[in-house]
């Protein structure tokens, strides 16, 4: 991990932190209010020889300072605590007294500390005291040696047992302290831990990681209202939902360009991330470019396509790889350059419909006839209708929730396609935050770039194209007549100037520049002015 990724992990995950460091802290105090305040008393004692020379004296300095060592070890045994507790008359045992005495030697002299701690300070002090003046007779009885009265070592207390005024423990400042230092550290753990763990896609390189550097081809940014405007012809035209699918179509048009007519196959790892409303959008944002596009609604398990566009779903796929109805006959316009096949029928063998030679030769006729045909197929890991439709058609664009789908899924979906022999050719980030903190590194449009609402001038009622359901509804045998969206020989008639039609052979290659439909908002500011030879702008009289 670099730099930039921890900060990223802390900004993402700061609540996960503060909430550690917050438990810490309340542990830290809990314990601090429930352990019983503990005091602690000290007495100093000086270790000499009876020597009166000075070679003697330096030498019995020497001989103490050896001594001392092994005083302090004496002073912390059960036969010093059982001396105590027999001056004292205390029931106390030997072994939990000597647990509550300590012994320290000052480096480098023969002055050694004795301290006890207790609950209560003015019994901490009474034991200290009498461990002290029991231990200065003890030496005594130790170092006397046999058949003499004297010892040539003694200890005599330098300090008197000290009443102390403060507890030692439980100390509330060092406490919170350290639980504040470990809180962090624990939460800066856990926050890197669990970021090692997740494996869904938050960021472009974790998507790259997975896909085998497959081109990301767009980035949806989450909108709240999709579940009830799934379609792009419900959104203002300048919002960022739109923007993006204008950004995806231009990607688009990047695939596959020697092709004439390009099959694509729109599918997602698992169900749930959003390629059916894709499929649809950018069938709208393409035809909205000038191309003719047909969108093939082959998830015969769960088709959506015709439902969000308020189509007839009994007459489609189905019914044309079975032979009952044409291709021109299943074909349903949604707007003048885009059209719609449903699914038909549900089938109880939908795999072996997708791979059948019909649906070969119905993909073939769809190549033929429009610019751009996009597959909606269902999931890849689920089944295998999208792997069997993709290896068809020039290749799939895999569809990725933003902090849902895992890399794991992802690498699994693109094994599926390359099994078979399918090329992935970009990825597809829907659902993407429209925040750059929100991922690290963000996707999509948290922008606008609509016009000044003072500016804007009011758009026609008439000569609009998206969302109108004109032409042919196909509903069965003997279904009602009308336009159909790019069939053979009856080319729609384009709202924005002349009848459209594809790309025939020989002709200069269009662009979706070429021929972009004039906007609403356009046509009317062209009405409003003409240029005079001079340069100078007037109003227009008349048309």
């Amino acid at each position: 991990m670099e730099l930039r990724d921890y900060v990223r992990i802390l900004r993402q995950r700061w609540i996960l932190i503060a909430v550690t460091v917050l438990l810490a802290l309340a542990a830290a105090s809990a314990l601090t209010l429930t352990t019983t305040a503990q005091y602690q008393s000290t007495a100093r004692l000086f270790v000499s020889t009876s020597e009166s020379n000075t070679t003697d004296a330096y030498q019995g300095g020497l001989f103490s300072q050896q001594r001392i060592t092994s005083y302090a070890s004496l002073i912390t045994g059960e036969e010093m605590a059982r001396r105590v507790a027999e001056e004292l008359d205390s029931d106390i045992s030997p072994r939990a007294l000597a647990d509550q005495i300590t012994a320290t030697v000052e480096p480098e002299t023969v002055v050694l500390e004795i301290s006890v701690t207790d609950a209560s300070a003015d019994r901490a002090r009474e034991l200290t005291q009498t461990t002290a003046e029991v231990f200065t007779e003890y030496v005594t009885e130790l170092e006397t040696p046999p058949g003499q009265t004297t010892a040539p070592v003694k200890a005599s207390i330098t300090d008197r047992a000290s009443a102390p005024g403060s507890p030692v423990s439980p100390q509330p400042v060092r406490n919170l302290g350290l639980a504040l230092v470990l809180g962090l550290l624990l939460g800066v753990g856990i926050a890197v831990l669990r970021e090692t763990l997740d494996t869904r896609i938050k960021s472009p390189r974790d998507l790259q990681e997975a896909t085998g550097d497959a081109p990301a081809l767009g980035h949806i940014s989450y909108d709240k209202r999709t579940p009830k405007q799934p379609l792009l012809s419900s959104l203002d035209s300048h919002s960022p939902r739109a923007e993006a699918f204008r950004v995806l179509r231009t990607n688009v048009q990047f695939l596959n360009v020697d092709s004439a007519g390009r099959v694509f196959v729109v599918t997602s790892a698992l169900p749930g991330e959003g390629k059916s409303t894709t499929a649809c959008n950018l069938a709208l944002a393409l035809a909205d470019g000038g191309f003719s596009v047909l969108l093939v609604e082959a998830d015969l398990r769960r088709p959506k396509a015709t439902g969000y566009f308020g189509l007839e779903p009994n007459v489609g796929v189905t019914t044309v790889l079975l032979g009952k109805v044409g291709f021109e006959d299943a074909v349903q316009e949604v707007s003048p350059r885009c059209a719609l096949m449903a699914s038909g029928p549900t089938p109880p063998n939908p795999s072996e419909l997708l791979q059948s030679e019909a649906m070969h030769r119905l993909l073939t006729e769809a190549r033929q006839r429009y610019d751009y045909v996009l597959v909606d197929v269902p999931p890849l890991l689920p089944v295998t209708d999208a792997a069997v439709l993709a290896a068809q058609a020039d290749g799939a664009l895999l569809v990725v929730r933003h902090n849902k789908t895992t890399s794991d899924q992802v690498e699994a979906a693109v094994d599926r396609l390359e099994s078979v022999g399918a090329k992935l050719l970009g990825s597809i980030t829907n659902m993407s935050p429209t925040s750059k903190r929100a991922s690290g590194y963000g996707y999509g449009y948290g922008y606008g770039y609509a016009p000044d609402a003072s500016t804007v001038v009011a758009e026609p009622t008439q000569g609009t194209s998206r969302g109108r359901r004109g032409g042919r509804r196909a509903a069965g045998s003997g279904g009602s007549t009308g336009r159909r969206a790019g069939g053979a020989g009856a080319p729609s008639e384009d709202p924005f100037g002349g009848p459209h039609r594809r790309h025939q052979p020989g002709e200069p290659e269009r662009t979706a520049q070429a021929e972009r439909p004039i906007a609403p908002d356009e046509t009317a500011i062209e009405d409003a002015l003409t240029v005079d030879p001079d340069g100078r702008n007037r109003p227009r009289r008349g048309r």
